[in-house]
């Protein structure tokens, strides 16, 4: 549809947009919404975005198509007061303690009460307070500050196809749960967070584990090391009024050491690991013609989302650790005799973009010993909670280099932050033509780019191999569904369960636009450009793990491999 429209007597000209609150914020006019968002479906439940025509008519903005010659208002005095009330309703019967509520300065609701000048709640509230689910190690479901919007609802059915949030009850009584109302630990969630970063409040948010760090840090018995994920150093800028993708590698390893780590690492070397396992796992099913497609392993919120709703893919997982994993099980190998001898404990704080992180490192099977291969892991967010919370100008850091041995890791490694790295890292090692020419080639074979669903087809020592790279759950189900059905045929499938890749986990700051993730990705693709080592086989301290610890320890890597006690 194209044509023009008055908005507030400002002639606005139109081509495409799906709805008149399109228009209206082409027209940079901030109308406030709860529950739209533009990558789920119009839901129109809140009615915050409604507009006046000429004729004194009210219509929800987001779900109202825009027709030529139309005329419309959007702060009648009116529609203020309509605003108004509908905030002062939601606040009623909101649990109001803002000043300790995570979400405080970052609320939609807050915000908005502000903007609208609410200085009293006329209304009481007649809800009984509901139990605050703790349950799951990734996210806490506060019911009590839930507004009904709908957002998570639809992205753990529309973008994730999980569906372990739904509405129930109706009318005054309706609440956002989970089947039975049982804890989300105890449902099918797969921890990945995608609710999180649409709640509009603090119905929905990050498990904290600060407080233990801090614990972890103050010990002098404790030998405390970090591992930062690859795409936690293009998006952390963002807490501290830096453009999204800006690459603060530098920053955050000199903040780290401020706050009291002993040493400080970059999960890209053990991301450099997964490429050489991966790739070697991969070209034995290509031998041998079997387990193919091959699907990787890295996304700890697409293994369980496998494990629940595709049992009999499993056997097609790659038995590959994720980099985290790798990581914790190589670190602790190699520091144990050291740490022992000091009467001291290693203790591995993960620095992730992801919520599934934290479900990851909990997993019973990841421990060595009975002792867990991660200890702890933090998000971007929590991080950067705990750099304000030390004083720590951030911005006016010097930036400092990650400890050795294991301080080498190559762009590769670097690209497992954004959607296709995976598949790329693992085709640059299996490519035979190992020039400069043969990386651009690489680049533009179709791994990279935001589409949900990405094929790519290669040459490897003279046959044809097909992948493809998916991300968001939803997607991956049809794209598994499809292979099953003999519709699409592939050699590798790269799945990462949030949109966008790792570079829009659920520890990641919010908003995340679509504009920010290309932004976060750009900063991935940049410091891939910006590295040495391009080639996991080509880190030096990769080489040094195979003739050393790896020699005669190589099940480390590997899950179904490893002697390990719940």
């Amino acid at each position: 549809m194209k044509g023009s429209m008055l908005i507030d007597g400002q002639r606005v000209d139109f081509n495409g947009e799906k709805h008149i609150l399109e228009v209206i914020r082409k027209a940079g006019i901030d109308l406030p919404t709860f529950c739209y968002h533009s990558e789920l479906s119009i839901y129109g439940a809140c009615r915050m975005c409604m507009v006046e025509d000429k004729w004194g008519g009210i219509m929800a903005s987001c779900s109202t198509v825009p027709k030529d010659g139309m005329e419309i208002y959007t702060n009648t005095q009116k529609l203020k007061k309509h605003r108004k009330m509908i905030l002062e309703l939601i606040l009623a019967n909101h649990d109001r303690d803002c000043t300790v509520c995570e979400k405080t300065g970052r609320c939609i609701l807050q915000e908005l009460a502000i903007r609208f000048g609410i200085k009293k709640v006329r209304f009481d509230k007649d809800e009984k307070e509901l139990p605050v689910d703790n349950s799951s190690v990734s996210i806490v479901r506060n019911p009590n500050k839930c507004i009904l919007c709908g957002d998570c609802v639809r992205m753990c059915n529309e973008v994730q196809g999980v569906g372990a949030l739904d509405f129930a009850y109706r009318g005054a009584k309706m609440q956002v749960t989970t089947a039975f109302n049982r804890p989300i630990s105890n449902v099918n969630c797969v921890n990945c967070g995608q609710c999180r970063t649409v709640c509009p409040t603090g119905a929905l948010v990050i498990k904290r584990d600060i407080d233990n760090a801090w614990e972890v840090l103050n010990d002098k018995n404790k030998f405390v090391i970090a591992q930062i994920a690859p795409a936690v150093r293009v998006a952390i800028g963002e807490e501290f009024g830096l453009e999204p993708g800006s690459v603060t590698m530098g920053k955050i390893v000199a903040a780290l050491r401020r706050m009291g780590f002993n040493q400080v690492y970059d999960t890209s070397m053990a991301a450099d690991l997964t490429v050489m396992e991966e790739s070697r796992e991969f070209a034995g099913c290509l031998q041998k013609g079997e387990r193919l497609p091959l699907f990787t392993s890295c996304c700890p919120a697409w293994f369980k989302y496998a494990e629940q709703k595709f049992p009999e893919l499993m056997e097609q997982v790659s038995t590959c650790l994720s980099p985290q994993q790798m990581f914790g099980a190589v670190i602790k190998e190699h520091f144990k005799t050291d740490r022992e001898a000091e009467g001291r404990e290693t203790v591995v704080i993960s620095i992730m973009p992801c919520t599934a992180k934290k479900y990851e490192a909990a997993r019973p099977e990841n421990r060595n010993s009975g002792t867990r291969d991660v200890d702890m892991v933090i998000t971007t967010q929590e991080l950067a909670m705990m750099i304000k919370e030390n004083g720590i100008m951030f911005n006016e850091l010097e930036e400092e280099a990650v400890d050795m041995p294991f301080g080498l890791s190559s762009g590769a490694g670097v690209l497992f932050g954004a959607s296709g790295g995976v598949a790329e890292a693992v085709l640059r090692h299996l490519c035979s033509d190992k020039t400069i020419g043969s990386l651009k080639n690489l680049a533009f074979a179709g791994t990279r780019g935001m589409e949900g669903v990405k094929e790519a087809e290669i040459e490897l020592d003279g046959r044809k191999v097909t992948i493809a790279v998916v991300h968001g759950l939803k997607n991956a189900e049809a794209l598994v569904k499809m292979i099953k059905a003999g519709e699409k045929q592939y050699d590798f499938v790269e799945v990462m369960a949030c949109p966008g890749g790792c570079i829009g986990g659920a520890g990641q700051p919010v908003p995340q636009s679509a504009h920010i993730k290309k932004q976060r990705t750009k900063g991935i693709y940049n410091a891939d450009s910006g590295s040495t080592i391009k080639r996991s086989e080509e880190n030096p301290t990769i080489i040094a793990l195979y003739e050393g610890i790896l020699k005669d320890k190589h099940e480390l890597l590997h899950r179904h491999e490893l002697n390990k006690e719940s």
